[in-house]
């Protein structure tokens, strides 16, 4: 067997039992009824590969799970779903993505940045297999089986930024991002443009980041998210914006026992059950349509119309945008559609750092 080829034990062993099950229990395709004798259709078995949290993070992956939800329901095929681990190396990744191809599972979702590098050499292990990174890093793929979702967090950010400006009543408001890396400074740039073109006299804290990499556990830990969002309150801030991920549950729960303001992220988290009891404290969410993305993907294989390279989800074609769950925009709303129009338009450019 070729090095390239190799599983790890850990992943194989955490993984097999699991894949196999599947196996046996998928559902199957109906028949086509404008094909020559109605021959039924070949399963498609679609593997997804989550960023650490998996599924039930109420945030990022469970945008992911979402599209892959409306999968099951709207074309009635066969999934199986892996979750990455804390601190894991690529290696780890990279035997993920094998298992899910070598157990047929065509299309393979890898949701996150950090798959973009094992994705890119797995592909090409299994060219017969379609491959899509959700937020692929620096919006670059290689592959002729290879799609990247790329999204302009800054525009949805801008958004909600000029959205915390204008409900804030103490004149500060800050931002806590997951971990500090490129991605999550486009959340952060977008935040703070918006907040000063709406307010311009807005007070806007230095960016709180919970951890660095290669520690991601900031997209992860909601102690952690807890503990930024006290640093920010204290530092007379009511109105806070998290781009964290799991971790930034703790942030929502943080601001809203405090009866401030929180901003979330990825998912309309007002409707997510982890803050149901604070959900009254939040304003808004940056909406990620990653369910969208994987929804577009996986349909294009379905339909034989996959085509590689990256594509571009922005506020022009509703692949971000904001929450008005709860009412609390409703009266400034007309002002944050009038910040879309002219972004999509190209008459206001968004800064990504």
């Amino acid at each position: 067997m070729r090095r390239g080829m190799r599983i790890t034990a850990a992943v194989l062993a955490s993984a097999m039992l699991t894949l196999g099950a599947a196996g046996c229990g998928g559902k199957k395709t109906t028949s086509d009824s404008g094909g020559a004798g109605g021959e039924a259709k070949k399963t498609l078995k679609v593997g997804l590969a989550y960023d650490i949290g998996g599924r039930g993070d109420q945030s990022f992956n469970d945008a992911a799970a979402r599209g892959l939800d409306r999968v099951k329901s709207e074309l009635n095929i066969q999934t199986k779903e892996l979750s990455a681990k804390p601190d894991e190396p690529d290696s780890d990744k990279e035997a993920r993505l094998k298992l899910l191809a070598s157990g047929g599972f065509n299309p393979v979702v890898g949701v996150g940045f950090a798959y973009t590098a094992p994705i890119t050499k797995v592909a090409k292990d299994f060219p017969n297999t379609k491959f899509l990174v959700v937020d692929a890093d620096q919006c670059k793929v290689s592959g002729a089986n290879v799609e990247g979702a790329c999204f302009s967090e800054e525009q949805g950010s801008f958004l909600v930024g000029a959205a915390a400006a204008l409900k804030s009543k103490t004149g500060t408001i800050g931002f806590i991002g997951g971990v500090n890396v490129p991605l999550i400074h486009k959340f952060w740039a977008g935040y703070e443009a918006g907040a000063k073109a709406a307010k311009p006299d807005i007070k806007v804290l230095p960016a709180k980041y919970l951890t660095q990499p290669p520690n991601f556990n900031g997209f992860k830990d909601p102690a952690l998210g807890s503990d930024a969002a006290k640093g920010q309150l204290d530092a007379g801030a009511d109105v806070i914006y998290h781009a964290a991920g799991g971790a930034g549950i703790g942030v929502i729960k943080t601001v809203g026992a405090a009866q401030k303001l929180a901003i979330g992220v990825d998912s309309d988290q007002y409707n997510q059950p982890a803050v149901a009891n604070v959900k009254d404290f939040i304003l808004t969410s940056m909406v990620k349509r990653v369910d969208v993305a994987v929804f577009d993907f996986v349909k294009a294989v379905a339909d034989n119309t996959f085509t590689a390279g990256t594509k571009k989800y922005d506020l022009s074609n509703d692949g971000v945008g904001y929450a008005t769950s709860g009412g609390k925009v409703d009266d400034i709303k007309a002002k944050l559609d009038q910040y879309k129009q002219e972004i999509s338009s190209g008459q206001l450019k968004v800064p990504t750092s």
